[in-house]
């Protein structure tokens, strides 16, 4: 098996990673998900509420999975990604969205561009989610919001466990079966037991800059979507 998770990740492994399993990333994800994975989406979408005249940078937005249903409700996305791969798959499947390599911790914008910054899945395979988070600020207008959308810590214990059990238990088997590089969804895997849970990662947002941080729960916490807001004024 490929080496252990842990949260500090070389930008360019991560890359190599994403390259090799971009082909069939949103079908593995489905299946790995038990399905949930488009349901998740629709209530984070639901939570940005895109609309026309909004500017939306997506972050970590591999093949355009979560793009793709702003920009059909008129908003103007950047789906942008550090890995060619996923970027090269989603020009394919999203010839009409605008997709952009960049680095999250070193974003390719000026100050103060976006009305929103959503990142789906992708905080956890950065190398400092709070460089990560800090710089999605620094992007982001007075009174705009951050939308992040990760895998979080079940919040019943039973349950929990059972997950945990089935995430490093079946998953390897169901990866080797179903993907090229089966290390990657190992990997993956692991990097979701070394997160923090709901508290932790809204702590990690305040420090970032962003307040009246909350979250809400999905599928008994297997997935939660938290909500940054910029204050309108950032002075001191």
């Amino acid at each position: 098996m490929g080496k252990k998770a842990d949260l500090n990740k070389d930008p360019e492994e991560v890359a190599a990673m994403f390259d090799g399993v971009a082909k069939r990333y949103d079908f593995i994800n489905d299946l790995l998900s038990l399905n949930r994975t488009k349901a998740w989406r629709k209530v984070a979408t639901s939570i940005i509420a895109p609309k026309k005249g909004m500017r939306i940078l997506d972050i970590a937005a591999g093949t355009g999975s979560s793009s793709r249903p702003l920009a059909d409700a008129g908003a103007d996305v950047v789906a942008l990604d550090f890995s060619q791969g996923m970027l090269d798959a989603g020009r394919k499947r999203n010839p009409d969205l605008t997709f952009i390599q960049g680095d999250a911790l070193k974003l390719p914008f000026g100050e103060n561009e976006f009305d929103v910054a959503t990142i789906s899945f992708g905080l956890r395979n950065t190398s400092s989610a709070k460089a990560a988070l800090a710089d999605a600020f620094r992007v982001v207008k007075p009174g705009g919001r951050m939308v992040v959308v990760e895998f979080s810590h079940p919040t019943n214990r039973i349950f929990r466990t059972i997950y945990m059990k089935y995430l490093m238990g079946a998953l390897p088997t169901i990866a080797k079966k179903t993907s090229s590089n089966p290390d990657a969804y190992i990997y993956l895997a692991q990097s979701i037991q070394a997160w923090p849970n709901q508290k932790g990662l809204a702590q990690v947002m305040e420090s970032a800059g962003w307040e009246r941080v909350g979250w809400q729960d999905l599928t008994l916490g297997i997935v939660a979507i938290h909500i940054g807001h910029k204050p309108i004024s950032t002075q001191n």
